[in-house]
């Protein structure tokens, strides 16, 4: 998977179906370029985005895919399903390669789902320790009250995974609206903390991860590159 590093020498005796002793040879008579300049080792760790070439032939020359798309209800975050369309499903054929989901949304919740190619920046963005920030907009069965937002600010003990929930902030916007951030995703999380309540949700969507906010231009099944703008400041998570 890409963010995987892996020794040079490794590499090109895989995919030229060669001796290392060979590739030694290689960089012995400069033959070998890493991302534009002469290697210097055999032992030389590159990624899956290193630009490799031997003797001007190019190895390897990926590029880092970066994408939003606007999930709809009904579509399954996988990249195969024999029952439903998945996200992959939603993007041309030509595009799906190598993709893979940041974090998951059920089938019944819509919005900001990111692929890329790059697992590195995904691992980042869903490991914990990272604090990246989701918020949804929850519409609700029933009416809210401040119980609520104090409920949701100290954490819920789910009893299967017996642990505590991270503090998640609630904030009304309407009798039966919310904006939900937290930094975490369990199974059916927010469902279940409403659950509390006895308040089913009616309707869930994801519009923001991070500081990266869903394009209001993309219709349900669209999607598009993040800009650099974007991605430089997506791995800064909201304050709660």
């Amino acid at each position: 998977m890409a963010g995987q590093r892996t020794r040079l020498d490794r590499f090109i005796s895989a995919r030229l179906t060669i001796n290392r002793r060979d590739v030694k040879l290689m960089l012995a008579q400069n033959r070998i370029r890493v991302d534009g300049e002469l290697a210097t080792s055999v032992q030389q760790a590159i990624d899956a985005f290193s630009l490799v070439q031997v003797d001007g032939q190019v190895l390897q020359d990926n590029q880092p895919r970066y994408l939003m798309l606007h999930k709809p209800i009904g579509v399954v975050s996988a990249t195969k399903d024999d029952q439903h369309r998945t996200i992959l499903d939603l993007l041309p054929e030509d595009q799906r390669i190598g993709l893979h989901m940041v974090g998951r949304l059920d089938r019944y919740t819509s919005g900001l789902i990111l692929l890329t190619n790059d697992g590195r920046w995904s691992r980042y963005l869903t490991a914990p320790e990272s604090k990246v920030s989701k918020t949804y907009h929850v519409t609700l069965q029933n009416p809210l009250n401040k119980d609520y937002i104090s409920a949701f600010q100290q954490g819920m003990h789910f009893a299967y995974e017996d642990i505590i929930t991270r503090p998640a902030q609630l904030q009304i916007l309407s009798e039966f609206e919310a904006l939900v951030t937290l930094q975490e995703g369990k199974y059916h999380q927010i469902k279940r903390m409403f659950g509390r309540f006895r308040n089913p949700v009616v309707k869930l969507h994801r519009q923001s991860i991070g500081n990266l906010i869903l394009d209001p231009a993309l219709a349900p099944g669209e999607s598009r590159a993040l800009s650099q703008q974007e991605l430089k400041h997506i791995n800064i998570a909201h304050p709660l």
